[in-house]
């Protein structure tokens, strides 16, 4: 069938404004005046059109349906595109003849061919100029006629007048539009935007909703003015039965009481779903709800609380938004683990080789859970603690809580809450908001179906502060304080849930970051950077086993010797924990797994040769203590966030008025060390055997190697006081011997931390001289023996016992006079 795509709907509109890259839709006066003077040939390939009439100016798309339309069509369009279309009189006449056409058509020009989804083609063409088709020549192929030109329709003589008659005409349609629905919307935009006066009132003919008739007698109008009235008195007309239409709307429009339509609507649904044998009927999830219900172990106050809402929902329409809403609070509702709790094992002597099995190391934090499973085990009712293990990243921290939870026979879940910034994260969404969640806390706790899981809140110390959302770190107050975490109150719910038999296991790399009252509601246990042996058994006993069996090998395919193992911890990795190692051994293992898949011979034991050749060359290198033969330069220990290193105070002597000048990205604090013990040597310098006259003779210059690398903190003081007296007593220091501690001005020595990673660093440098402050001694006692052997320790109080301690009475050898 040939026809417009729903002609009568003005369709057309929508299609203009779509538009196509390859035409413009509109003519403009110029076009039409080439238009006017190009010859038409004596013969014209005839398109019949049924139900559609083509105006000048119009590009429309048709959907060719008959065999020799079809033909016609793709043999104009390798041509010269150029057609004739003529509207058919009766539509069922399947072979039109002359007399079956109409005389006036319109030649047109193929802008487009398309080849539809459901196999049909459709043609966008676009009306030029009108014709008159005296004969048809032939109807084989396709149609073929004769032809005679007649002219388009002209501009009349009086142009204000026709002006006026198109203003008219423009206003009627766009009322027209607006008060029929089955008019397209796009229509009046098309209409608003139409300059050519022509163009519009052939517009407004083309989808004018008319029959064949009306349209093509518009067509056969000579005159442009005289067109313009004839479509101006049928859009009248059309207007009345528009507001007929309305008015009588109107009048017999009965106005459905709300319950009413609620009720209409929600019958057909049920009859609908009845149809389709739906067996999830609304009173069947109703009913569901209530016998999960009758299984909980809730509150009494919780229970009153689901039987309210659940009568709401019952009253509620089931295609009503708050539906769904309701629907979703009391699922939530039922889901939740209320009083359900899994059995604690109280087994000690299992749990504590559980936590040995997965995790070397962590006394503290390993004693702490076998305390409170050993309360837990005599009361039978306890309080859940909130431990914060506070250490640097790769210690083991997070994993510790599946050793934890497996120890205790709990769930185990874990929450990051890292950049955290919106308080509803915690404490969720009122329920009356669209798409509205409970807090995570809650939905954790439904998703494990258990009231008492180990639950790790990972990266405490990286929740966002105060924010237009509120404050995270402050709702955290509630859920991790155990007064308070027995009633803990969710937006969402809005109703109390108990939270006091979780066992909450906050993880942090630094406390400084935490909010005060935050770290005041949680024990705080500090897991402090590993040991070179504690690594050495980590790698042994955890890493490697891991990773081969990881990397789909066996044992007897690879195997490490202990200062390979050593070499990749002290020259490929330097770090507090062990996750970099644990990379490097990953790779080490690929490598190797490399040479079993393609079957070829490799060396199953590692050498340093095979390390160098797999990691290439190492990436630090282990610091070196000094040697004693210069005045002036100490050894001090210091921590980083990666461990600890040594790092070497010097001070150097001109001559001058006694200025103090600091070199090496010192810190403010550092500097302000450096001052106090420049200071306190000053003052006591005839304890020391130093002339006082000599500070305002000679320049001192302290400086820190590796200036590129920032150095701050107060730990560096005694080191500083030992330097300075050094280099004006000419005395040189003791060979391997480092030292730690902080410094007042009235001379004492206090407490420092990092202690553990310090030691390291100098075990590392082959120093076995340590001088540390009396405060610091239960650090030393709390280390296993077994890794400080061989190592001296001296504490002191204040800062002039250093000097015996770390000089030599000897002199340099060729000693500046001072």
């Amino acid at each position: 069938m040939d026809d417009f795509l729903d002609n009568k709907n003005m369709l057309g509109f929508s299609d203009v404004l779509q538009g196509d890259a390859e035409f413009i839709p509109v003519l403009s006066n110029e076009d039409e005046e080439m238009i006017e003077k190009e010859e038409l040939p004596e013969v014209l390939p005839i398109l019949p059109l049924r139900n559609a009439v083509l105006f000048p100016g119009i590009v429309t798309p048709i959907t060719v349906g008959r065999e020799k339309s079809l033909i016609l069509i793709k043999e104009v369009n390798k041509g010269n595109k150029i057609l004739g279309c003529v509207a058919q009189k009766d539509v069922s006449v399947e072979e039109p003849g002359l007399d079956d056409l109409y005389k006036i058509g319109t030649v047109a020009r193929i802008i487009k061919m398309l080849n539809m989804p459901d196999g049909s083609t459709t043609v966008i063409i676009q009306g030029r100029r009108r014709f008159q088709l005296d004969e048809i020549v032939t109807m084989e192929p396709y149609h073929i006629g004769k032809v005679s030109s007649r002219p388009n329709a002209q501009n009349p003589a009086d142009e204000k007048n026709f002006e006026a008659l198109v203003s008219a005409l423009k206003d009627l349609a766009l009322q027209v539009i607006k008060k029929s629905p089955a008019i397209p919307s796009d229509a009046s935009f098309a209409i608003k935007n139409i300059e050519s006066n022509n163009y519009l009132v052939n517009f407004i003919c083309s989808n004018l909703n008319a029959d064949v008739v009306e349209k093509q007698f518009a067509l056969e109008y000579d005159e442009m003015q005289d067109r313009a009235e004839y479509i101006l008195k049928s859009l009248s007309k059309e207007l009345q039965v528009l507001d007929l239409k309305n008015k009588i709307q109107k009048k017999v429009k009965v106005d459905l009481d709300k319950q009413q339509r609620e009720y209409l609507l929600h019958q057909q649904l049920k009859t609908i779903r009845e149809e389709l044998g739906d067996a999830s009927s609304n009173d069947e999830e109703l009913d569901e709800l209530k016998i999960r219900a009758s299984k909980k172990k809730w509150s009494k106050e919780v229970q009153e609380v689901f039987n309210k809402e659940h009568k709401k929902l019952q009253r509620m329409n089931p295609s009503a938004m708050e539906y769904s809403m309701q629907m979703n609070y009391l699922d939530v509702l039922v889901d939740l683990p209320w009083g359900e709790y899994t059995k604690d094992k109280f087994d000690l002597d299992k749990a504590q080789s559980i936590l040995d099995r997965e995790h070397y190391g962590l006394k503290e934090v390993k004693e702490r859970i076998i305390e409170y499973l050993a309360v837990l085990k005599l009361k039978g009712d306890m309080k859940s603690p909130i431990i914060c293990l506070v250490g640097p990243p790769g210690v083991g921290k997070t994993s510790l809580g599946k050793s934890v939870a497996e120890a205790l026979g709990r769930k185990y879940v874990r929450m990051s809450l890292g950049g955290m910034r919106d308080e509803s994260e915690i404490r969720g969404h009122r329920k009356t908001y669209i798409g509205a969640l409970p807090g995570r806390i809650i939905q954790n706790l439904k998703k494990v179906k258990s009231s008492n899981p180990v639950f790790v809140l990972d990266e405490i110390d990286k929740v966002g502060g105060s924010s237009v959302n509120g404050d995270p770190a402050s709702a955290l107050l509630e859920v991790l304080d155990p007064e308070q975490n027995t009633t803990f109150h969710d937006n969402f719910l809005e109703v109390e849930y108990d939270l006091s038999n979780v066992m909450f296991i906050a993880t942090a790399n630094t406390m400084s970051t935490i909010h005060p009252a935050l770290r005041d509601r949680m024990e705080v246990i500090d897991v402090s950077g590993y040991l070179l042996e504690e690594k050495y058994q980590i790698a042994k006993q955890h890493l490697i086993p891991k990773q081969i069996k990881n990397h789909g090998m066996k044992k007897s395919q690879l195997s490490f010797r202990k200062e390979i193992i050593e070499k990749i911890i002290s020259d490929y990795t330097r770090e507090s924990g062990v996750r970099s190692l644990d990379k490097v051994i990953a790779k080490v293992i690929r490598n190797r797994a490399r040479f079993v898949a393609m079957e070829r011979e490799y060396n199953k034991r590692i050498s340093a040769e095979d390390l160098k050749d797999i990691l290439g060359y190492p990436k630090y290198r282990n610091e070196k203590s000094i040697k004693n033969d210069i005045a002036g330069v100490v050894t001090g220990l210091a921590w980083t966030s990666v461990g600890g290193v040594i790092l070497f105070i010097e001070v150097s002597l001109s001559k001058g008025k006694g200025s103090l000048t600091l070199t090496g990205n010192l810190g403010d604090v550092m500097k302000e060390s450096a001052t106090i013990a420049y200071e306190y040597l000053k003052s006591n310098s005839d304890a020391l055997g130093i002339d006082s006259e000599v500070f305002s003779k000679w320049n001192v210059h302290i400086h820190v190697p590796e200036g590129a690398t920032p150095k701050d903190g107060p730990s560096a003081g005694i080191t500083l006081f030992t330097a300075l007296a050094s280099a004006f007593t000419q005395r040189k220091v003791k060979a391997r011997i480092a030292m730690t501690g902080e410094i007042t001005l009235r001379g004492k020595v206090t407490p420092v931390g990092g202690i553990k990673e310090k030691i390291l660093a100098a075990k590392r440098a082959n120093i076995n001289n340590i001088i540390l402050c009396e405060d610091n001694r239960r650090d030393i006692e709390e280390i296993d023996q077994e890794y400080i052997k061989g190592v001296n320790f001296y504490y002191i109080e204040n800062m002039i016992e250093v000097i015996p301690l770390a000089l030599l009475d000897e002199k340099v050898d060729n000693p500046k006079k001072i």
